[in-house]
């Protein structure tokens, strides 16, 4: 579904999720095998699994399952339970990306007036008052 809307915030397009049965089956087997690696984790924790010459490189590769787990159920809700949307942003200048204005383009002299105002303005609230 898209809009014709062209001003800043609009709604360009919005296809709404597909929200499948199948995806949130393996989110939750995906979870289930995650608790259980945490758990593992943890158990080799408290066991001092990590003190042997091969615990550590153990424990790793549990906590690496742990993670690619992790990014598994996350992808998984991302593409089947988030809506994509892409809204109209606004298309800013090189110069407003400076937080300056636009005559200041081409800068100030060392000596000119603009150079000790802007000076000022940028020291005057670490003054008290």
């Amino acid at each position: 579904m898209s809009s014709s809307g062209s001003s800043y915030g609009d709604i360009h397009r919005y296809e709404p999720a597909r929200e499948s049965t199948a995806a949130a089956i393996a989110i939750v087997l995906l979870t289930l095998v995650e608790v259980v690696f945490v758990g593992l984790f943890a158990y080799g924790l408290i066991n001092g699994w990590g003190t042997i010459e091969l615990g550590n490189m153990f424990l790793g590769g549990v906590l690496a399952v742990v993670f690619i787990d992790l990014a598994f159920i996350l992808l998984l809700y991302r593409k089947e339970f988030l809506p994509d949307v892409m809204i109209v942003k606004k298309r800013r200048r090189k110069w407003e990306d400076l937080y300056i204005r636009e005559d200041q383009v081409d800068g100030v002299g060392a000596t000119s007036e603009g150079m000790t105002e802007s000076i000022k303005r940028a020291i005057h609230p670490y003054y008290k008052r």
